[in-house]
């Protein structure tokens, strides 16, 4: 430029119009989210949210944030932008969840070097859809043009959720008891955990991802792979609010072992046999490519179940037969004994390819 040349946003790699044409296309979407208490009326400086009208007495606001990880980076190399944004609420609303919170409302921030309004608004799509899915309003946002921060083409997302407990429906975990039964509901797939390991795997052992997966040749490997995180909202929601569950843990990175152990008090131990649920294909796929051992397989990986619940016996038959009708496959896999606080995971000799019997512990 010359010393006398004009200056503006544009010139230095902002698009100001592009992303008022994107906030002019995603409101829709957002408006699709309604709910009591939430108008979705994107274009303020805040969203407002009014607890009143969404039928609280006395309620206790929980929030959460998140990320889609490393996920995010198979997305962009292999276009599979539609099914990201599910993950991002996903791994919000479901860490609401098990503190017995309805989510009530969700904002995103999209981050780009270059705004190309196709993929983001495939993004905000899914965004919108997890939205739709757990029951909450999509209220608000930030879309943020940073040239210089992003390779081409790269984009980061962040997701934020505020959702609402009735003081005495909270779940903390003080209920949770040895005799307490655990079950498990099934994932979807990896969810959003552990993909710096499934993409190291990718490179060092050549995968073809736009080709037929070896365990499923109805479907590409690419596509196993980016199945959405399952949200688990609306079936548990009914029975929190019945008190008819003690204890729940999403299982994100750390796998069984370590989010177990979060939500149980001093004194309470989860055990869970590995052999009381069927290694999805997929998750067999991962250990035999990466050899990797069955214990690093409990604390990396959900390895087919992506919520666990702490149940008295006396509830354990209403509960599986409402998840079950919800939609849900439900395993009976451990119980909460005395013992120090922790998880074991065990399994069986062929549980999980062992070639005996194992076992595999954490304390916390």
């Amino acid at each position: 430029m010359s010393e006398t040349e004009s200056y503006s946003y544009a010139k230095a790699g902002v698009d100001i119009a592009a992303g008022n044409a994107l906030v002019r296309a995603i409101a829709p979407l957002a408006k699709a989210t309604r709910r009591p208490g939430a108008d979705a009326e994107l274009g303020g400086f805040g969203g407002f949210f009014d607890l009143k009208a969404a039928g609280y007495d006395d309620p206790l606001l929980v929030a959460a944030n998140d990320g889609v990880g490393t996920k995010l980076k198979l997305a962009i190399d292999h276009d599979r932008h539609d099914g990201v944004g599910i993950d991002l609420v996903a791994m919000c609303v479901n860490d609401l969840i098990v503190q017995g919170a309805e989510p009530l409302f969700f904002l995103d921030y999209y981050a780009t070097g270059k705004l190309e309004n196709g993929v983001a608004q495939r993004v905000i799509a899914g965004i919108a859809e997890g939205c739709r899915i757990a029951g909450c309003a999509l209220i608000g946002g930030e879309t943020a043009e940073m040239p210089g921060m992003y390779a081409a083409g790269d984009y980061d997302l962040a997701g934020f959720c505020v959702g609402a407990v009735e003081r005495s429906r909270a779940l903390t975990g003080n209920r949770v008891k040895p005799g307490d039964v655990l079950l498990g509901l099934a994932s979807s797939g990896v969810h959003s955990n552990g993909y710096s390991l499934v993409r190291r795997l990718a490179a060092d052992k050549g995968w073809k991802l736009d080709r037929p997966a070896l365990f499923d040749q109805d479907m590409l490997l690419i596509d196993a792979l980016m199945a959405p995180t399952r949200i688990y909202v609306k079936p548990l929601l009914p029975l929190v609010r019945a008190g008819m569950i003690h204890a729940l843990a999403h299982i994100t990175g750390g796998g069984l072992l370590e989010n177990i152990p979060r939500v149980l008090p001093d004194g309470a131990h989860a055990v869970v046999d590995a052999d009381a649920w069927e290694q999805p294909r997929l998750m067999a796929f991962l250990q035999a490519q990466g050899h990797i051992e069955p214990q690093e397989m409990a604390r990396t990986f959900n390895c087919g179940v992506g919520m666990v619940l702490a149940v008295d016996e006396s509830h354990v038959a209403g509960v599986t037969t409402a998840l079950e009708a919800a939609g849900e496959a439900v395993y009976r896999i451990g119980a909460v004994e005395a013992g120090d606080k922790g998880c074991t995971v065990r399994g069986g000799a062929e549980t999980w390819s062992a070639k005996a019997a194992w076992t595999a512990t954490h304390l916390g």
